[in-house]
């Protein structure tokens, strides 16, 4: 299982929300290069980097994310707010996999041209949602789709790769969303990342049991409560 550390970035300083509530915020630094790249020596898999502000529709850090991607050796996924063609294939120029949401749902033609562009294993698949019930926009607003039913669109689209986020979950450290993972976790020939809730090592020990992918360490890693050395080891 891969464990993957997330770098959240609002107004260029690293930060977590609290269920993705951009007024419920804390910042856990000033320096994003220095936080990679205690990450990636600490022995990452990858990193998921997250522009919130363009999530929000309310800014951009897209320049500042090129410029740590081109100083870590480590793989990088990146998310937020990538929205159109244009800047997904902008984006796949230097990093090695984007995470996609409300393009996926609102735009699915645009999506098929992605896909052949730059193949499956390059395009994250992000599937947020509120106890089963699929959103977008920034976690703002419901598709009206259940989990499982729209990611089987995405399969038999051709797409394998997901990244499951319970937002009621998300930067509570309550534990993750084991349930729907673990629902996921049965569609065949796919790889799921979990994101959301994870609070300690048993949490890690726990997800990776459902056969997920990779795991998101998040506002855990940042209150020092679980270390990247110590989830590689069960990983």
């Amino acid at each position: 299982m891969k464990i993957i550390p997330a770098i959240d970035l609002m107004e260029g300083k690293v930060v977590r929300l609290y269920k993705g509530n951009p007024e419920k915020k804390t910042i856990y630094s000033k320096d994003p290069l220095e936080t990679a790249k205690k990450w990636e020596q600490a022995g990452a898999d990858m990193i998921h980097f997250v522009d919130l502000d363009a999530t929000l529709g309310r800014g951009t850090n897209i320049e500042i994310i090129k410029n740590l991607v081109n100083q870590l050796s480590v793989p990088v996924q990146v998310a937020g707010g990538l929205r159109d063609e244009s800047i997904i294939s902008q984006v796949l120029k230097y990093s090695s996999r984007v995470v996609i949401g409300t393009i996926a749902f609102q735009k699915k033609e645009i999506l098929k041209k992605i896909l052949e562009s730059f193949g499956k294993e390059r395009i994250v698949i992000s599937v947020d949602h509120v106890d089963g019930d699929i959103v977008v926009e920034g976690w703002q607003k419901s598709t009206g789709k259940k989990l499982i039913e729209g990611m089987n669109e995405f399969v038999d689209m051709g797409f394998s790769e997901f990244l499951l986020t319970n937002v009621s979950k998300d930067g509570t450290l309550q534990g993750p969303d084991l349930e729907h993972l673990e629902q996921a976790c049965k569609i065949k020939n796919v790889n799921v990342i979990s994101s959301g809730g994870i609070s300690n090592l048993d949490d890690v020990i726990k997800v990776k049991e459902k056969n997920a992918f990779g795991v998101i360490l998040g506002k855990a890693l940042y209150e020092n409560l679980i270390t990247i050395e110590e989830a590689k080891k069960i990983s």
